[in-house]
């Protein structure tokens, strides 16, 4: 459903993403881990097509990105980790321009609509703009309209950022009841308990790379440490360090 292959992206002579091939399929549900300037939120970018890689091709749902971009976009959605959102705005009205976005007719809005709604809680705040709205709220308006036209794939950074316990729990419900009715969810984040608690598999970048993937228990007994994932993340990580200071 996601295929990386052989990814690159230079900025000046600062290489962000370094040779990096993966696959997500149908209905999985992948977290990506990596230190501050990995590479993730380029990873991410390059996925859903929002810049060019310098080598390499992505492919979503079948699609090119960068030469079938209408194809790719019809069938993901993305939530970056601060969204942009039409201030003036309500949120009903943001949904709905979202629903028409993707084509969808009114009837459908309303009935997707009416489920994200109540889930998210938003009902208090549908008529009012969204410039007065906090951070976490608008970030519930952010995720609910980006499942609004039920797509394919859903690449997330930072979900939890302002969210409270109880919205961060309902976020992650709808993602895993999504992925089981066959929808990928790619997710980037620094919250390992999430990746540990959500994911069907965990990839570690690295200075661009992809350094690690695997399932929880791949990754621990790929590192011999059977302790918390915390600890495996920088047990990869530092190996990856020092791999790459050797080479140097």
């Amino acid at each position: 459903m996601i295929e990386l292959t052989a990814l690159v992206k230079h900025f000046g002579e600062t290489r962000a993403v370094d040779g990096l091939s993966l696959i997500i399929p149908r209905g999985q549900f992948f977290a990506v881990l990596g230190p501050n300037a990995a590479g993730k939120t380029t990873t991410i970018k390059l996925t859903v097509g929002l810049i060019k890689p310098t080598h390499g091709q992505v492919k979503v749902a079948g699609f090119d990105v960068q030469t079938q971009p209408l194809e790719a976009r019809a069938r993901l959605s993305y939530v970056p980790d601060f969204p942009f959102l039409y201030d003036k705005l309500s949120p009903w009205e943001f949904m709905r321009f979202t629903g028409q976005l993707f084509r969808m007719k009114d009837t459908e809005i309303r009935r997707e609509a009416e489920e994200l709604i109540a889930r998210f809680n938003l009902e208090p705040w549908l008529e009012k703009p969204i410039e007065s709205l906090s951070h976490g709220t608008r970030q519930r308006v952010a995720i609910a309209s980006a499942l609004l036209h039920r797509p394919e794939v859903f690449v997330i950074d930072e979900p939890m950022v302002g969210l409270d316990p109880h919205h961060a729990r309902v976020v992650k419900d709808i993602l895993k009841e999504r992925t089981l009715l066959g929808m990928t969810v790619f997710l980037s984040t620094h919250q390992i308990n999430v990746a540990e608690e959500m994911a069907d598999r965990i990839g570690i970048i690295h200075r661009g790379k992809l350094v690690a993937v695997g399932t929880a228990e791949e990754l621990r007994h790929a590192t011999g440490n059977d302790g918390a994932l915390e600890s495996v993340f920088l047990s990869i990580t530092e190996s990856s360090a020092t791999s790459s200071s050797a080479r140097q």
